[in-house]
């Protein structure tokens, strides 16, 4: 699956910011000159600089709609090859500094290698990978509410190790245990106790689709500083510090200074966040560079003891060092990126925008207190189950539908925590992965749900009643079958494993607004409806209840229910062209089909073209062949049929028969066109679009048929309006 990066110029700017304010606590550019305020621009202010590397480091990889852990694993090794060739390149000051003939060189060794770094700026790293890897399963575990609490736990864990330790050395238990952990760990400022809590607000900052107002973000920043500046102070005049990388306001402090950066958007410079690491990493070997040449030179005085001048000299010469490195490494990686570049052969686009507008205008038109239930089968109507789900999941809607075991199965995997409803059958020998996964399975008829209780398991489940429609559901059509079915439904609310939370039926002529369809649709609200009655007079508590899928609420919008399953409307289209409805929504296509132009030839009169020469050019023309086929769910029947593609705006009919895996088109009468260029199958370009219900029709189908059949080797790229 492919995804439109967003672009946060912001969080690249203080890459560079951040990079520098390390240099600013390895130098004290004012310490010639003051004390205090030595100790707050570097003890204090400075002390964003690394919790906001982490938070960014999260805001990028960390995230419970994970389905794998390749973000992970990419993360970890490349991390672990930077600390590897930082190890490296800084062995020979390790030597100058004796490092190697310390006391119990291989504990000391082992210990720095996992936690505190051969070298006094490198702890970073391995606590990043250490709070990467801890975070991202707290998360995936435990979801972001239980997992910050254990973050933060650790972190308060940590203070008592750092800027609190002396309202604790004092108690002999507690200093004992801080003692052993400083055994394994010369500082709990590191990947177990730091890092965590930052890496999950940068995840939960990404997940959460929205940022604080900028002036509200801005004054809460300068405020949780100062707050900050104040708690620094008093911890440094009562000498309680043992270290001073950890504050209780640092936390807060930071998630209002991401929300500020949030809102700073613009190309992405991924330079920014080289040239920041290779500053990161080469600021110490230059400061011993300076002092170094400044012992030589004999002006110690001017490049080391005026610590303004030197921390100047140290950030010039790690800025143009690590630019100088940026721009060579560009050069040797340039072409090869360039030259492995690849085309998407085919693609739908997915405007989760229009998702978004489409779920605001559907919920607006449903009743109160009424929820939108988004039914995201097959693979969301075509659209691409997690790209949609974890949208929809993100601005809130916390109710899904999905027909199989499988699916739902996904959607946990995806970090998806809401409600999950099978609307299908489930064989009842599975109860044990339906409770495993939290799903709710639906009660097809009254002998599936004694099975399914049988296996003694407890599940959630929705009664399905079948008011006419003769699909699943229990048997409640007439008042014969009624009659007869109502013992079955009650004895399920008895059943020991089974909790009822929903009931519901599907109304089958809904889309029509044929007077003989409106009477049968009116038939089966009023039978559902006569069994929720007989329920409320036995006393049995009755659970949410839905009758609406998209065309119930369309033409019965005065149904008060607890769901509303919305389908094929949630994309922004109808099942036809011509569909009439009661209420006239302003939904909007949340789908467009693309494919590119992989070659252009011409064609003489008389030539024929693909499968059956069912096309023979009546003059010399041009054509083009699209990268996509009926095997990527474009049918096949639309061969010969007078349908149309969208190159530059402009319409170029389909020719001959549709393949497998490619189509042509007669571009004969089309300006501008080369290889390369995208062609519109379904979608808009400038004033032309081409709508899936129209394409569904000249299918001789509909659109849910033909956007659900779009094929899975289709690549799926999410944009914004």
């Amino acid at each position: 699956m492919k995804t439109v990066n967003k672009s946060y110029i912001g969080i690249d700017l203080f890459r560079i910011v951040a990079a520098i304010l390390i240099i600013v606590i390895h130098t004290s550019p004012l310490s010639t000159y003051s004390e205090w305020g030595d100790f707050i621009l570097t003890r204090v202010i400075a002390r964003i600089a690394v919790p906001f590397f982490f938070m960014t480091s999260g805001f990028f990889l960390i995230s419970r709609y994970q389905y794998n852990t390749k973000k992970l694993r990419i993360f970890v090794k490349k991390t672990m090859l930077i600390y590897g060739i930082a190890i490296i390149l800084y062995i020979p000051i390790n030597i100058y500094n004796h490092y190697f003939q310390m006391e119990n060189l291989l504990p000391n060794f082992i210990k720095d290698i996992v936690f505190d770094g051969t070298l006094y700026h490198l702890w970073y790293l391995p606590a990043a990978i250490i709070g990467g890897v801890i975070t991202w399963y707290l998360v995936r575990k435990l979801g972001y509410y239980k997992a910050f609490v254990v973050a933060a736990t650790l972190y308060f864990i940590g203070l008592f190790g750092d800027s609190y330790y002396g309202l604790i050395k004092n108690n002999s238990i507690l200093n004992g245990f801080y003692i052993l952990l400083f055994q394994i760990s010369d500082y709990t400022r590191n990947g177990v106790f730091f890092a965590p809590v930052f890496f999950l607000l940068g995840g939960w900052t990404a997940d959460c689709q929205s940022c604080l107002g900028q002036t509200t973000a801005r004054i809460m920043f300068v405020l949780m500083m100062l707050f900050m500046l104040a708690e620094g102070i008093i911890l440094h005049q009562f000498h309680l510090q043992r270290h001073d990388s950890m504050y209780f306001f640092l936390v807060p402090s930071m998630y209002f200074l991401f929300h500020i950066l949030l809102h700073f958007r613009g190309e992405r410079h991924n330079w920014m966040r080289n040239l920041s690491l290779l500053i990161y990493i080469i600021h110490p070997m230059i400061i011993v560079i300076i002092r170094f040449t400044a012992k030589t030179l004999h002006v110690q005085i001017l490049l080391v003891e005026n610590s303004i001048v030197h921390f100047g000299a140290v950030v010039v010469m790690s800025v143009l060092f690590s630019m100088a490195a940026v721009m060579l490494w560009s050069k040797i990686t340039g072409k090869k990126k360039k030259q492995g570049t690849e085309i998407d052969r085919a693609y739908i686009e997915i405007n989760l925008d229009n998702l978004t507008h489409n779920v605001k205008v559907l919920s607006k038109a449903m009743p109160p207190k009424c929820e939108l239930m988004a039914v995201v089968k097959a693979q969301a109507y075509g659209h691409g189950l997690y790209e949609i789900a974890t949208h929809l999941d993100k601005i809130g809607i916390r109710a899904f539908a999905v027909a199989t075991i499988d699916e739902g199965i996904a959607l946990r995997k995806y970090g998806i925590q809401g409600e999950i409803l099978i609307l299908g059958y489930t064989p009842p020998e599975q109860a044990r992965v339906i409770q495993k996964y939290n799903l709710t399975q639906t009660l097809i008829d009254y002998d599936y749900a004694y099975r399914l209780n049988a296996q003694k398991c407890k599940v959630k489940t929705n009664i399905k009643l079948d008011t006419g429609m003769h699909r699943l559901g229990f048997d409640v059509w007439t008042d014969k079958h009624l009659e007869k079915e109502m013992q079955n439904v009650f004895s399920v609310f008895s059943m020991k494993y089974l909790k009822i939370n929903g009931i519901y039926t599907h109304l089958c002529v809904a889309d029509s607004l044929a007077q003989k369809d409106i009477l049968f649709t009116r038939q089966q609200i009023a039978i559902f409806y006569k069994v929720i009655n007989r329920l409320k007079k036995q006393g049995v508590p009755i659970p949410k209840i839905h009758i609406q899928s998209s065309y119930g609420l369309l033409n019965y919008p005065e149904l008060k229910c607890n769901y509303v399953r919305a389908g094929i409307s949630l994309y922004g289209v109808l099942s036809t062209s011509n569909a009439q409805t009661k209420l006239q929504l302003d939904l909007k296509p949340v789908l467009a089909l693309k494919a590119k132009i992989v070659l252009i030839r011409k064609v003489q009169e008389g030539d024929s073209v693909g499968y059956g020469r069912i096309f023979v050019a009546d003059k010399d023309c041009c054509i083009a062949i699209l990268s996509i086929g009926y095997a990527d769910g474009f049918p096949r029947m639309l061969s010969g049929k007078e349908q149309y593609v969208l190159i530059n705006g402009q319409l170029a009919p389909i020719i001959a028969r549709i393949c497998m895996d490619q189509l042509a088109i007669d571009i004969t009468k089309l300006s501008s066109i080369c290889v390369g260029m995208t062609a519109t199958l379904i979608g808009r370009e400038n004033d032309k679009e081409i709508t899936a219900p129209t394409v569904a029709e000249n299918a001789e189908s509909i659109t849910n048929e033909l956007l659900s059949r779009i094929g899975t080797r289709v690549r799926v790229k999410e944009i914004k309006s």
